[in-house]
């Protein structure tokens, strides 16, 4: 269930409590309002299995009344890494060439699922518009510690931080350890370009 929480100092919270209905996961807020409404990413999981899971967008006057909703980033059907689920993973970062987002996809096979990182970017002024997706996934399980644990081959980011041009990404590993990657945010941008459709 997605619930907020709001702090000026972070040092003391005011709990919301929900602000979508369950089931629904994997929600960050945009750090700005969209012509004074607030955008939320998230994703409303279905009980059916055969049901794909999209991130979806809504957005609200108040941070509590949600509507507007709509898909944002669609599962993608058959053979493709990010098939049948995704998610997002770290808030979006403002870029000039537009938001950043970095979401995951799962991937199931005969031996279980794998979970990678894709990148998509979205409109500066209206993040509902898609401006592009990596069709190849960025990131993904390699090392020992990434691929086998409690849950096995599972990069999952939880946050990221851009200092000039660096992004430290803090990720789980294999659900048993925190670990942390580093990247180029130029560099990400270009990977975009040139590994999208």
């Amino acid at each position: 269930m997605v619930s907020l929480a709001t702090t000026e100092d972070f040092q003391s919270f005011e709990r919301r409590g929900p602000v979508l209905p369950p089931e629904d996961k994997d929600a960050a807020l945009f750090p700005v309002r969209f012509d004074g409404r607030w955008g939320m990413i998230h994703r409303p999981v279905s009980s059916h299995p055969y049901t794909l899971a999209h991130m979806w967008i809504s957005f609200s006057p108040d941070l509590k009344h949600w509507g507007d909703h709509r898909i944002l980033l669609p599962a993608r059907r058959g053979g493709w890494w990010d098939a049948n689920k995704v998610g997002l993973s770290p808030p979006p970062i403002i870029t000039e060439d537009g938001w950043l987002v970095m979401y995951h996809g799962v991937r199931t096979t005969p031996g279980g699922v794998i979970y990678r990182l894709g990148l998509a970017l979205l409109d500066l002024n209206d993040p509902c518009k898609l401006i592009a997706r990596s069709d190849e996934w960025v990131f993904g399980p390699e090392e020992g510690y990434e691929v086998f644990g409690d849950v096995d081959k599972v990069v999952f980011p939880c946050g990221w931080v851009v200092e000039c041009e660096e992004i430290r990404l803090y990720y789980g590993a294999a659900d048993k350890c925190l670990a942390l990657a580093i990247a180029n945010l130029p560099d990400l941008l270009q990977w975009l370009k040139a590994h999208s459709s």
